[in-house]
């Protein structure tokens, strides 16, 4: 089976689901230690799970056979945990162009529609608009996030999570783990009796601290095996020749977790330590509700079921703040929708009405009336729902129609309602005709893997029950 590395908010529920899968969890932090009855070396990992840095999902990177096996196991807690390959993947070395220059680095171009961001400190050398550079990817993004994969001109040996790396260098150590020249890794890896290549120079990593001596050479060993791999490719590459790719090792998926996906992490965590009801919910909103979730759970507070009424009175959202519409496809790409004023909040239901002020210019989506200044759009959702209405009416208050998204659960968190629309919608026209729209694109989206048939079935489902409704 695979050995994983587990990090982030998701370490406790995912590192359940992977050890009852008969998978090795290494690496682990010390609170995992803590909450099982298991073992956990300090071997490297084939793949590394980490949650994204806005806490909505987890990405993964390592051994394509081991992100596939681990990937599936993450789309399987729940049919609204979505995936999305990436193009762009950790480790992978591009020869890229240099698309524009920015204040603080410069868009690459990859080729085949792929970009990634180089900052200048993380160049070698001087950098301009129509530059030829060999590039390697450290930081994927995710495709929800308004960001490019980072890169830098350095390179080092594709691996995550790694006890040790190998990058351009002249010292023998260039990095510890606590970034001292006097760390006793320095002298351990003399002892180590590996031969690191010319102008190479071992990254340690974080877990090499207090690793055994053993496994160290192992990693290191590993580490120069993998140089081998990379100066063959680069060899059989030649001159830069961009755009290109041209060495891809590791493969990086990201999945995306909906709320139905988060309550069934919270059950798999409850089974390792104490865990209030939406747990995963509430920590994905913001860093300061994530602390609270901690709190809470350590001085053992009780609730039956996620409240939401505590939840949006500590972090909101509240009556007369400003709510944007983050809008998910299933493509994995994000669009924000706008931002309105919240004018009504009923916390003990999770209801939220949304009101924002239309620009004139175009029509509304499927209902095909125009769109006018003054025009005002009344948004309702309810957390949980997997539904939402706008209704579109003019500064008179004449009705231009009703527009209702069918998605995955929606959730209210204190800047932003977030979502993954599935394509199907239901629309009341002025006249008062009523009709489910786009079933296509939906269908479109299952054959190309980016939808469940469960969902899609169920999206489907609620379309036909709210068009009913909106018949009667």
């Amino acid at each position: 089976m695979t050995r994983v590395r587990v990090r982030g908010i998701y370490a406790t529920a995912l590192t359940a689901v992977y050890l009852d899968d008969g998978h090795t969890v290494v690496q682990a932090s010390e609170p995992i230690r803590e909450r099982f009855d298991a073992s956990f070396p300090d071997d490297p990992p084939e793949a590394t799970v980490e949650t994204t840095a806005d806490r909505q999902g987890v990405g993964l990177s390592g051994a394509p056979s081991a992100v596939a096996s681990l990937r599936e196991r993450c789309t399987g807690i729940e049919d609204d945990a979505l995936d999305w390959d990436e193009a762009v993947p950790a480790g992978a070395v591009f020869d890229a162009r240099v698309a524009e220059t920015t204040g603080g680095g410069a868009v690459l171009d990859l080729g085949e529609g792929r970009e990634a961001y180089l900052p200048f400190d993380a160049a070698d050398g001087y950098v301009e608009t129509g530059d030829a550079l060999r590039v390697q990817i450290r930081d994927p993004a995710p495709p929800w996030l308004d960001g490019r994969a980072t890169a830098a001109t350095a390179l080092r040996t594709p691996g995550v999570g790694a006890l040790a790396a190998l990058e351009e260098g002249d010292a023998l150590v260039a990095a510890t783990p606590d970034g001292t020249a006097e760390h006793e890794l320095v002298q351990t890896t003399e002892m180590l009796n590996v031969d690191v290549p010319d102008a190479w120079a071992v990254r340690w990593g974080r877990a090499a601290d207090g690793a055994s001596f053993a496994a160290l050479r192992e990693a290191l060993e590993t580490a120069v095996e993998r140089v081998d791999e990379l100066e063959q490719a680069l060899d059989e590459a030649g001159e830069v020749d961009a755009p290109r790719a041209v060495y891809r090792p590791l493969e990086t998926a990201w999945v995306w977790f909906g709320r139905g996906a988060r309550f069934a992490l919270d059950d798999r965590r409850s089974g390792a330590t104490a865990t209030m009801p939406g747990h995963h919910r509430t920590k994905a909103a913001t860093p300061a509700a994530s602390r609270a979730v901690d709190f809470a759970e350590a001085v053992g507070v009780e609730a039956e079921e996620f409240p939401f009424d505590a939840v949006s009175a500590a972090f909101g959202p509240r009556e007369g703040d400003t709510l944007a519409i983050e809008h998910g496809k299933p493509s994995g790409r994000l669009i924000t929708l706008g931002s309105g004023t919240v004018t009504n909040c009923e916390p003990s239901t999770g209801k939220v009405t949304l009101e924002r002020e239309m620009h004139p210019g175009g029509t509304y989506d499927a209902l095909g009336t125009e769109r006018e200044a003054g025009d005002v759009a009344t948004t309702r959702f309810q957390e949980g729902r997997e539904w939402y209405m706008t209704r579109y009416e003019t500064s008179d208050g004449t009705s231009k129609g009703t527009y209702v998204n069918v998605s995955t659960p929606v959730e209210l968190f204190p800047d932003a309602v977030r979502y993954v629309d599935l394509q199907v919608d239901v629309v009341k026209y002025p006249d008062g005709t009523v009709e489910v729209v786009d079933e296509d694109e939906l269908e479109a989206d299952v054959e190309a893997d980016d939808v469940p048939r469960s969902l899609a079935d169920r999206a489907l489902d609620v379309a036909d029950r709210l068009a009913n409704g909106l018949r009667e």
